[in-house]
Formats: structure tokens, C-alpha cells, sequence
């Protein structure tokens, strides 16, 4: 028994550790490829060009929050699942589907009317095919979520960006402008959806049983509206910009937030990937999951803080160089923004935990609540500028933290001194490392030797440092490579 014990405890260990490298792997890899593709496509459009995808992002958000219907989550946390299950996903989703893309496109003109922008009309209907083509792949997707084969999802989203990006950037050169941002998300979808069927063994049938839903929707419902508002409360910003500013800012957020989710991406997918079913299979023992769980919380601050708070350090030096100074003002944007990205992965490794132990009610009023508060505090200090709105909106969420916390606690028993001892370290260790190297560098005036003494020095201080306090979390990455090397 104690035999079983440990060798399902490696197991699970083997299945973390293959799930953090090849979910670590295939986002940097994918924010490498995001940024080649959009250094060109940034060199050759402009803050306008980008203005109307920007207006459009909150109903993309919306619909495809309802095509997923959580069912993805909720298969991950099913003891088994069967053919009927994946089958009822399937056939439902690309009948809900057809459905949104009826309602979005009988819905374009009023779209266009509220921005004010006629082009909105023909573009939407475009834009939008792209939830037609996503219904394919919600199941196939759930299925290798649950089976945890990161390596397979990191290959499809890495083909998906390569072939959809050149696709972006002939459109641009073309002078398609929007038209080819538009086609650049829906060839990525399409790529995605063949990929992710190409390594899932399942295939559907044609007798459809929708009876397992009612058992799926009982978890997922929840889970629905907790998306919805996910996805209202990170696409809210555009929203707000589309309707009482211009369609040149509404572009330089749209770009400031594409670098955004760049950085973010490569520690909250990283996290996103593996935390909710590796969670969902030691829910059972809540010690062993607290145990599991600060593990987490600790890598997850390690990475995060220094990589995000760099990110903020270096964005003015990075636009510029990269896609010019055209966007300095998107640069500006990403340096308040990235310094709240340093704790978007945390929140998500806590909420999480909560889809894990079943507690769906409490993300969902959690989530509503958040995205109502913001909402009211970026009606009300919109007038005083865009700069102020984003402040707001960055220490609000990072607050927010301590109110997922206040209900992890309640289920695991991870007090506030203990989440604190995971946490503030590294950002304390990030923040100061940051803060020396912008002293050490500011004499510089050249700004390709500014920005590469920025990186260097960050990167020494911050790996120098933890090495000389003896960071468990940097040892085991250390000791992961090399097992990799030697076993290569």
C-alpha cells in the first residue's frame, strides 16, 4: 500500500515536473513566434489598423466563452468519461456554434453603431467565422486537457501561430490592414482544431446521446458564467476605449496588450496547462494538495515576478527598437500593465484550486463581483485619462488576490502567512533586482546597449541572488535540465 502510495506520488510528480517543461517550452516558444509575426505586422500597420480588432475583442471574448461552456473543465474533473460524453460535447458545441455566429451577424450593424465605426459591419461578420471553426475543436481539446498530453497541445498551438502569423503578415504586405488580422485568427484557429484532431484518438459518431450534458452542465454552468465574466473583465479596457476615445487608442492598447499576454503567457499557460488537473487528482487529500499547491504557488512566483517586472522595465526600450517609436505610446501602456501580469498567474493558480476542489459557485460570484466592481471604477475615472484608467485597473486586480486567497483558505487551509512566505520573497527579490538595475543603467544613452545591460544584469542579480539564498525552485529546475541532457 505505502508502495502504491509513493509510486502514484511519482507519478503525479513525473506528470508535473513533463507538464511545466513542455508547457514552459511551447509558450515561450509560441511568444518567440507571436513576436517574429508581430514585429512585422506592427512595422507595417499602425495604432489605427489595429483599432477595429480592438473594438471587436469583448464579443469574441464573449462568444467563445459560450462555446466552450466549460465543458473542457468539467470532463478534466469527471472520475471517467466515455464516448457518449465526448460526443454530446461535440455535436453541441458546433450546433452552438452556428448558433452565436447567426446572432453576431444579425448583430454587426448595431455593433458598428455603438462605435461609431461603419466598418465594423462587413468586418465582424468576417471576423467572426472563426466560432464556426472553433466548435470542431472544444472536444478534441478536452480530451487532451484531461490526459494531460501538454507536448500534443504544445505542438498544435506552435503550428497554429507559425502558419496563421505568415499568413497575417502576406495579408499585410498585401495592404489588407484589419483584413488580415482578421484572417490571422481564423486560419489560427483552423490550424488548432486539425492539429488537436490529429493526435486525439476519439472520433465522434452520428448516434448523438445529448443525456450526458445534463451531468457535464450541472458542473459546467457555473464555470460558463465564471468565463464570461473572465473574459468581460479582460477585454472590458478595449470596450471603454472604443466608446469615449479614439480608434488610434483603442490600437496602441490593442498592441500593448498583445505584448502583454506575450510575456504572460509563458508562466500563466505554463500553470494554466497542468495546475487544474493535477490539482483535480489529489483532491481527495487535502494535505497532499496544500502540499502540492504551495509547490506551485512557489515555482509560479519564481518565474513570474522577475520575468513580468523585467518586462515592465525594458517596454519602452523593446517597442521602440522592435516596432518603432510610432508606438511609444503603447510601450507606456505595457509598463503599467506588465507590472500587474507579475501576479495574473498567481490568481490563476488559485482559481484554479477552487475548479479543482468543485467550488464553482464561489469562482463564479468571485468573478462577477470582480468584473462588476471594475466595471463601476473604470466608468468613473475614465475622464481623467487613459494612463489613470489602467492604474486603477492593475491595483484593483492585484487587491482582488487577497479575496481568492480568503477562499482557498477555506479549502485547503493555506493561511494568509503561509501564502505570503510563497510569495513575497521573489517579489520582493524581483522588485529590488529591478529597481538596482534601473539605478545601474540609467547613465546610458544608447538604447540597444541600454536595453542588453537591462537584460544581463537583471538576469545576473536575480539568479545570483536566489542561488547564494539557496532557492529550492531554482535548484529543481537546474537539476530538471540536467536530467533532461543526460537522458537526451
Amino acid at each position: 500500500m505505502v508502495k502504491n502510495s509513493a509510486s502514484n506520488s511519482n507519478n503525479l510528480k513525473h506528470a508535473v515536473a513533463k507538464g511545466f517543461f513542455w508547457g514552459g517550452m511551447s509558450n515561450a516558444l509560441c511568444q518567440v513566434f507571436s513576436l517574429i509575426f508581430g514585429v512585422y505586422m506592427a512595422r507595417i500597420l499602425g495604432p489605427d489598423d489595429y483599432g477595429p480588432i480592438g473594438m471587436l475583442a469583448i464579443f469574441s471574448a464573449i462568444a467563445g466563452s459560450l462555446q466552450d461552456s466549460g465543458f473542457v473543465a468539467a470532463i478534466a474533473n469527471r472520475k471517467s468519461v466515455t464516448h457518449d460524453d465526448y460526443n454530446a460535447v461535440f455535436w453541441f458545441n458546433i450546433l452552438i456554434s452556428l448558433l452565436m455566429y447567426g446572432v453576431l451577424f444579425a448583430c454587426a450593424p448595431l455593433i458598428a453603431g455603438f462605435f461609431n465605426q461603419p466598418i465594423l459591419v462587413s468586418l465582424s461578420r468576417y471576423n467572426f467565422l472563426g466560432f464556426v471553426v472553433a466548435g470542431f475543436g472544444i472536444a478534441p481539446s478536452a480530451y487532451l486537457f484531461r490526459e494531460l498530453k501538454v507536448k500534443q497541445k504544445s505542438i498544435a498551438i506552435i503550428l497554429s501561430i507559425v502558419i496563421s502569423g505568415a499568413v497575417g503578415v502576406a495579408m499585410a504586405l498585401c495592404g489588407y490592414s484589419y483584413w488580415g488580422i482578421a484572417t490571422q485568427s481564423i486560419v489560427y484557429v483552423l490550424v488548432r482544431t486539425v492539429v488537436c484532431w490529429y493526435f486525439t484518438p476519439w472520433r465522434p459518431g452520428f448516434k448523438v446521446n445529448f443525456y450526458p450534458l445534463k451531468y457535464l452542465f450541472a458542473f459546467s454552468y457555473r464555470l460558463l458564467i465564471t468565463n464570461l465574466f473572465q473574459r468581460f473583465n479582460w477585454n472590458i479596457f478595449s470596450f471603454i476605449l472604443g466608446k469615449f476615445y479614439t480608434r488610434i487608442d483603442v490600437g496602441n492598447y490593442t498592441k500593448a496588450a498583445e505584448w502583454f499576454n506575450m510575456g504572460g503567457e509563458v508562466v500563466n499557460g505554463m500553470v494554466n496547462a497542468v495546475a487544474q488537473p493535477v490539482l483535480a487528482k489529489v483532491v481527495d487529500d487535502s494535505e497532499r494538495q496544500l502540499r502540492v499547491f504551495r509547490k506551485m504557488l512557489r515555482f509560479t512566483a519564481f518565474v513570474s515576478f522577475p520575468l513580468m517586472l523585467g518586462l515592465s522595465l525594458v517596454a519602452k526600450e523593446v517597442i521602440v527598437i522592435v516596432i518603432t517609436d510610432k508606438w511609444l505610446e503603447s510601450a507606456c501602456m505595457l509598463q503599467i500593465l506588465a507590472v500587474w501580469g507579475a501576479f495574473m498567474p498567481v490568481q490563476s493558480l488559485l482559481t484554479n484550486l477552487l475548479v479543482s476542489r468543485g467550488c464553482s459557485r464561489t469562482f463564479m460570484w468571485c468573478t462577477i463581483v470582480q468584473g462588476l466592481l471594475m466595471l463601476a471604477i473604470l466608468l468613473c475615472v475614465y475622464p481623467y485619462g487613459i494612463r489613470f484608467m489602467l492604474v486603477s485597473y492593475c491595483v484593483f486586480n492585484a487587491m482582488w488576490l487577497f479575496v481568492w486567497h480568503y477562499f482557498a483558505r477555506k479549502e485547503i487551509a493555506i493561511t494568509l502567512p503561509m501564502f505570503l512566505l510563497d510569495v513575497t520573497p521573489y517579489l520582493l527579490l524581483a522588485g529590488l533586482t529591478m529597481l538596482a538595475t534601473y539605478m545601474l543603467t540609467t547613465s546610458i544613452g544608447n538604447i540597444y546597449i541600454l536595453l542588453l545591460s537591462r537584460i544581463a544584469i537583471a538576469a545576473l542579480l536575480y539568479v545570483g541572488t536566489a542561488f547564494l539564498m539557496r532557492s529550492s525552485e531554482l535548484r529543481e529546475i537546474i537539476n530538471f535540465l540536467l536530467k533532461r541532457k543526460i537522458e537526451g
